[in-house]
This record gives structure tokens, C-alpha cells and sequence, in this order.
């Protein structure tokens, strides 16, 4: 039998020889000696339920790319597109863009450049094709120093993975030169399940090729032996995927994606996006929807929900009964039953007619992984599941940490607000692990199959032996439940790449000749503009002291006194304290402090955040107190 990625046979004993040994990264070697026994039954009970339904249904095709097609995509993806073509050259927020790399994203960006380049020199293209130097050295030139304060140079794209960049030292606000890099690397005092934010990943693993610098944690175990993985305390605040605008998470993403592509290749481990070609689904009802059709739909009935309803229902659904039950999870419902209710649920559900008091909670744990498995395009997406699947290949736990991390923010939202609930709910199976018996390798062994074996892929993609590919997904998939409030934040090295490119476009926009007629014009209300923000910010407040707005609660502005240990909660809590019965009522909860302009566009601070070194940070934002927008 053939289900998605995995060929099933029934004698397991020939699957899993004794003593076998398997080629992976030390994060694997905890399930070499467990049990796949629920792996493989869940995946058996996978195929039956698409054996009993006989509705037909046409799979995903993934397409193959043709050559330089994948480079040509991925700088698109990266918001890079102008770096070839008929606009090459012509872009200055690219420019800027690039100024703000490190050396090993500049490596990433070079390498595609330069087989797109090659493939376009192949086909003939009568457009200019620039040479990947000239782009690199147009940046360069124009700011005389790289923007990790090295001294300019050609960075080389080279087969050999060791290769090295030297440079001198900079003083670079932002962002952290190589040799700087290395420095802060060897003077933190960091344990081995400390994860650095501050310093991009790729930089850090090329940087430990060349270093004895601290070894990271590599072993196995079970549950109790994973690594307590945690996030240093940052005083200018932790940045969570949503804190930020979406200009500026726009700006996250491209440089997600290419340090991503940086790590992989630094670790010499493939990064491929897949590219699905699009198919007809169904334009309606609960199951085998799009995820983007199916929330457009919710959103008509519930406005500004962002999970499934049905999705939503069935964890309420499984959660209404206990958690405590044996087996939750692992033990399938009954299969006829079980279609029945998906097809009563698809007539009955957005009615309101639908009888929730009879379903069954193994039922309804089996309705959940349906839903996810019937999905026309996997929640980990088409673009990104071998890349999640790959994770399990990289050398090192913390280097696993840190890709599933950037692949988190890759996600579409809808996508990742999915997850996000998902996960949530199977931890809470987790903790109760005494009475239901499935701990984290349980539900990890469990849950795989569903958001791994998609059924859009074929054999071909398989390079390992199924039993490594299992065990490493399962892996994947444990790392994904155990350190998910990891991974929805935003490391500080992107977030301050943000800030630099905010910061050096202002610059680029005031010296842009094309611009000076408009400025001229708008000269008159600019400077009006300009003297209501330096009112209260330059003139009325003295130094060391900034003013927080706060239009929704009753005391609308207050100065505040900045000291050392003044946070973000503490104004809030201050704000809250003047009560007024004219003025809507908040909860702590309710309302943030938000950090907006300057070198960010807006910014959610988190209540630990300390505003003195924040403030010194970005001393032009405004700061305001408001709800946070779903």
C-alpha cells in the first residue's frame, strides 16, 4: 500500500532490523530505540480512511522546476526580483536592502543571482544581465562600508563551505560585524541551551566551523533529556510574530528566507521550495477547502476570526469531554462512523444544526486529523515541507531550533495562526500525560503522519530509508510541540536589520534627487508637520523623559521619567491606574505599550521590555498606549 510519502508493509519486523544503525543528526538518536509501533498504525489507519472514501480526488502535482527557475522564484520570494531582468539595477530599496546583509546572506543572495544569470546568458535573454559583482559593489561603493562593518569587498560564492570572510572591525549601530560576531560569541557567557537572537544564525554556525568556541548540545534521551532550550533576557524587549506592522513583516520575511537559505548553506544541508501547481478545489464546505477559501467564509459569519471555525470546534469538541482519556489521539474512531459525521458536518455545520451531543471524542480527535490531512495544500505548505522535513538533517538541536524558527515566520498567516492553535492544543494533551499516557514521543509519533505525509507527493521525493524518514519527522514534530514559544519569536538580528533598512531608506529618500520638487512642495506642511511632533517631544519634554499617548484610556498623555528599571508594563499599569467612569474600562491585558516610528514602523512591546535602553535604541519613536489589533 501506498499512503503520501510512506509505502506501507505490514511486516514491520522487516522494516526495522535489529541493531540497525541509521545515519542522522543526534536529535534522532532518541527514537532509534523506541517503539514506531503508533507511527506506523496511525499511517495504517491514514490509508484506510482514504481507502472508505470513494469520492474521487485529484492530488496536488508538485511541479519540477526547470534550471534556474528555483533561484529566479526564491529572489522574487525575497522581494530581490530587480536584481535581474529588464530592471536590474534600477531598484534603491534593493540597494538599501542589501546593504543591510550579513556576509553569509550575501553569499545566499550572490549564489541565486548568479545561476539566474547563467540561466538567462543560456536562453538568450536580450535584456541587460548585470554581473552578481557589479550589484554587490553598487552597494558597497555607495555607503564605503559594508553593513556589518567590515571594509568592502566581493563576497565570493565558493563550492567550499569553510571559506571564510575577513574583515576589520566596525561601529555599526545595529548590526554586528563578523569579527564582532565572533567576539560577542566568545565573551557571552552562554550555556549550550541558550539561543543567541542577537547574531544571525548563519553567521554563528560558520563562525563555530572555524571555533572552538563552545560545543552545542548534541545527545539523545527521551522527554526529560530534550534541552531546555531558552532566550536570554533582552532589555530593549522580545519581538513575537504579530508585535510588528506589516510593512515591516514584509521586510521579516524576505530576510527570514534568506538567512534560511544562508544556514543551509553554511551546513551544506539543500533548501529547495517546492512549487505546486494549481489544481480545482472545492470552493465550499469543511473539508479538502483551501485554508485562505474556508477563513473567508468564517469570516463572514464571525468577523476577524483567524482559525477554522471548524478547526476551532472540534478541539472545543474533544476538550468539552477530558483530557484525561486514555489513548487520546492514538486511538482512531470508528472509520464508517466517522464518515458519516464529516458528511453531516458538511451539510449541517455552518446551519447550526449539526448535533455536537452525539459525537464521540475519539471521533473527534479523528475528525481534527482529517481536516488537517485533506487540506488541497499541507499546513506546512507545498513551498516549505520538504524544507521542515530537511530540519531533521541539520548538525545540531540548536541549529534545528533556530530553522524551524525562521520556517515558522515563513508560514502565510493563516497557515501559521493554524499551527500555532494546533500545537497549543496537543501540549495540553501533554500535560496530561499521567492519566491519558501520551507524552510528547506519543503525540509526536502520533501527529506526524498527518502534517507529513501529504498526499501531493510522491515516492520520489523519499532519499532515506523510510524508518530515518519516520523517525525524523516524528522528531521534527517533538521539537515543533516542545519549543513552540520559541519559535514564534522574531530574532533580534532580523528585527534590528528592520530597523537599519527604515533608517537608511529615510536617509536614501531625503538625498533622492527625483524627489527634491516634491519636497519642495510639500515643504510648507512638512514643516508644520514637523514642528506639531517636536512640540511635545523636543521642546516641552526635558531629557530623559518621553511622552506616552494613550487615546483610548482616560488619561490621555502622560511625561514619564525614564530610570534604569522603568518597564513597559509598569507605564500601562501606571496609565490604568486613573480611573475615569466616562472612559471605557481596560484590563492589563487588554492594552499595550507600542513603540511606533522612528527606525520601525510600529512595534508591540512586550511588558518586560526596558525603555531606557529601548528609548536609546530608537529615541525618535512616539509612544502609545492602545489595545492590540486582532
Amino acid at each position: 500500500r501506498r499512503s503520501g510519502q510512506y509505502t506501507m508493509n505490514h511486516d514491520h519486523s522487516k522494516k526495522i532490523p535489529d541493531g540497525a544503525s541509521f545515519d542522522r543528526s543526534g536529535s534522532q538518536d532518541s527514537l532509534d530505540e523506541l517503539s514506531m509501533d503508533d507511527y506506523w498504525k496511525e499511517l495504517e489507519n491514514i490509508h484506510e480512511t482514504r481507502g472508505n472514501n470513494h469520492e474521487e480526488r485529484v492530488a496536488l502535482v508538485v511541479k519540477e522546476p526547470d534550471e534556474g527557475e528555483l533561484e529566479e522564484e526564491w529572489l522574487k520570494e525575497a522581494g530581490l526580483s530587480n536584481l535581474f531582468g529588464e530592471s536590474s539595477g534600477d531598484s534603491l530599496d534593493s540597494m538599501v536592502f542589501l546593504s543591510t546583509l550579513t556576509r553569509t546572506q550575501k553569499a545566499a543572495v550572490e549564489k541565486r543571482v548568479e545561476t539566474v544569470t547563467q540561466t538567462m546568458r543560456k536562453k538568450n535573454k536580450q535584456h541587460q544581465i548585470p554581473d552578481v559583482r557589479d550589484i554587490f559593489r553598487l552597494q558597497n561603493d555607495s555607503k564605503g562600508k559594508v553593513c556589518d562593518g567590515s571594509e568592502p569587498s566581493t563576497v565570493r560564492t565558493s563550492e567550499n563551505k569553510n571559506e571564510t570572510h575577513e574583515g576589520t572591525k566596525g561601529n555599526a549601530k545595529l548590526l554586528l560585524g563578523t569579527d564582532e560576531q565572533k567576539n560577542l560569541l566568545e565573551d557571552m557567557p552562554s550555556s549550550d541551551t541558550d539561543i543567541n537572537l542577537e547574531i544571525s544564525f548563519a553567521e554563528q554556525a560558520a563562525n563555530l566551523k572555524d571555533s572552538s568556541v563552545g560545543k552545542l548540545y548534541k545527545g539523545g534521551g527521551g522527554d526529560t533529556l530534550l534541552p531546555n532550550f531558552r532566550l536570554p533576557k533582552d532589555k530593549t524587549g522580545t519581538t513575537k510574530i504579530g508585535d510588528l506592522a506589516p510593512q515591516d513583516m514584509k521586510k521579516v520575511y524576505s530576510l527570514a528566507l534568506i538567512e534560511l537559505t544562508a544556514l543551509y548553506d553554511i551546513l551544506g544541508t539543500e533548501f529547495k521550495q517546492q512549487k505546486a501547481v494549481k489544481i480545482k478545489t472545492k470552493d465550499s464546505g469543511l473539508f479538502g477547502v483551501p485554508l485562505s477559501l474556508l477563513l473567508e467564509q468564517d469570516q463572514k459569519k464571525v468577523p476577524g476570526t483567524k482559525i477554522p471555525l471548524i478547526f476551532q470546534k472540534l478541539i472545543a469538541q474533544i476538550e468539552e469531554t477530558t483530557l484525561e482519556t486514555e489513548g487520546l489521539l492514538r486511538i482512531p474512531g470508528v472509520a464508517t462512523r466517522v464518515k458519516g459525521l464529516c458528511q453531516e458536518l458538511e451539510a449541517k455545520f455552518y446551519e447550526g444544526t449539526f448535533n455536537w451531543e452525539n459525537v464521540k471524542q475519539h471521533d473527534a480527535a479523528s475528525l481534527l486529523k482529517l481536516f488537517i490531512r485533506e487540506l488541497p495544500q499541507p499546513l506546512l505548505t507545498v513551498e516549505y515541507l520538504k524544507a521542515f522535513q530537511d530540519v531533521q538533517n541539520l548538525p545540531t538541536r540548536k541549529q534545528q531550533l533556530q530553522a524551524l524558527n525562521l520556517l515558522v515566520i515563513l508560514l502565510p498567516e493563516a497557515n501559521r495562526d493554524t499551527l500555532k492553535v494546533l500545537l497549543e492544543f496537543l501540549q495540553r494533551v501533554i500535560d496530561h500525560r499521567d492519566k491519558n499516557k501520551m507524552t510528547l514521543k506519543n503525540v509526536a509519533m502520533v501527529m506526524a503522519p498527518n502534517l507529513f505525509t501529504f498526499h501531493g507527493f510522491g515516492s520520489k521525493t523519499i532519499e532515506q530509508s523510510e524508518f530515518v524518514m519516520a523517525a525524523g519527522t516524528a522528531n521534527v514534530m517533538r521539537f515543533m510541540i516542545q519549543y513552540q514559544k520559541l519559535l514564534w519569536t522574531i530574532p533580534k538580528f532580523i528585527v534590528n536589520q528592520v530597523r537599519k533598512q527604515n533608517t537608511e531608506s529615510q536617509k536614501k529618500e531625503k538625498k533622492d534627487k527625483a524627489m527634491k520638487k516634491l519636497l519642495k512642495k510639500m515643504a510648507y506642511d512638512r514643516e508644520k508637520h514637523d514642528k506639531q511632533e517636536k512640540t511635545p517631544n523636543e521642546t516641552d519634554v526635558p531629557q530623559g523623559v518621553i511622552r506616552v499617548q494613550a487615546p483610548h484610556l482616560s488619561k490621555v498623555s502622560m511625561a514619564i521619567q525614564l530610570t534604569e528599571e522603568l518597564k513597559a508594563g509598569d507605564i500601562v499599569a501606571r496609565f490604568l491606574s486613573q480611573k475615569s467612569g466616562n472612559v471605557q474600562t481596560f484590563k492589563k491585558e487588554e492594552v499595550f505599550l507600542y513603540e511606533i516610528g522612528g527606525n520601525i514602523g510600529e512595534r508591540c512591546l512586550d511588558d518586560d521590555t526596558y525603555m531606557k535602553d529601548l528609548y536609546q535604541l530608537n529615541p525618535n519613536a512616539e509612544w502609545v498606549i492602545k489595545p492590540k489589533q486582532s
